[in-house]
């Protein structure tokens, strides 16, 4: 892949707005391009987290296995996000995997030690990789404290606010998420069954707090559905 193929895909990523015209262009000459096929493993547990990756095309799932074999879904990520930073933060191996959904899957991947160095390099940078990890870490602390305390009906219109917060769009007082998300990876990120995601929905929608279009949930209103 050419280097101007190369950073046009990274300009893409909102992490590398601050960056500057030269800096975009060294980094494209670090970063390796690859695609996936559906159920291809970008990584497992165990591997050396020596590569942080950006996520162009498709889907990638995250995730781990618990001691009895059982697969724990802790994200779906979508394009545009990034994974495998916790190399960053001193993770000598993953603790979780990351496998391809679907065809086509597009990322780019770049080295810990030249991520590292544009960090260290470009103060901006850092903290917004900073944050970002932050922000990821409460994600999971709350996540882990749903499971703990919280019934299935509650966590997942828990997750439908969170998916609002990241990803909605206002239309007046309503917003308006978009989303690749089947009732079954909504049951398995939050620790529920199909069944469960179907009948809350269905039953959030009669009492018009949302309304369900393929891809597509509108929120009637927020605060009314956090209290639902």
């Amino acid at each position: 892949m050419s280097t101007e193929t190369k950073l046009w895909h990274l300009e893409n990523f909102n992490l590398f707005k601050t960056l500057s015209a030269a800096e975009k262009i060294k980094m494209s000459t670090k970063v390796t391009h690859k695609k996936m096929k559906k159920n291809e493993y970008v990584y497992f547990p165990d591997d050396p987290s020596s590569s942080i990756y950006f996520l162009k095309g498709g889907r990638v799932k995250i995730g781990t296995f618990s001691d009895d074999g059982k697969e724990i879904i802790k994200t779906i990520l979508e394009p545009g996000e990034v994974f495998g930073e916790l190399g960053l933060i001193g993770e000598g191996n993953r603790k979780d995997f990351a496998v391809a959904l679907e065809n086509n899957v597009t990322l780019c991947a770049l080295g810990i030690d030249d991520m590292e160095d544009m960090m260290e390099k470009n103060s901006l940078l850092g903290m917004k990789v900073t944050k970002m990890i932050g922000f990821r870490l409460q994600k999971i602390e709350r996540r882990l404290e749903a499971l703990i305390f919280k019934d299935a009906r509650t966590r997942i219109i828990d997750f439908i606010v969170d998916l609002a917060d990241e990803k909605g769009k206002p239309i007046g007082k309503e917003i308006l998420v978009k989303h690749n998300l089947t009732h079954q990876d909504i049951a398995n990120l939050t620790a529920t069954s199909r069944q469960t995601v179907t009948t809350v929905l269905n039953e959030l929608k009669d009492m018009d707090l949302l309304y369900l279009e393929r891809n597509k949930v509108l929120i009637r209103d927020i605060n009314q559905l956090k209290h639902a």
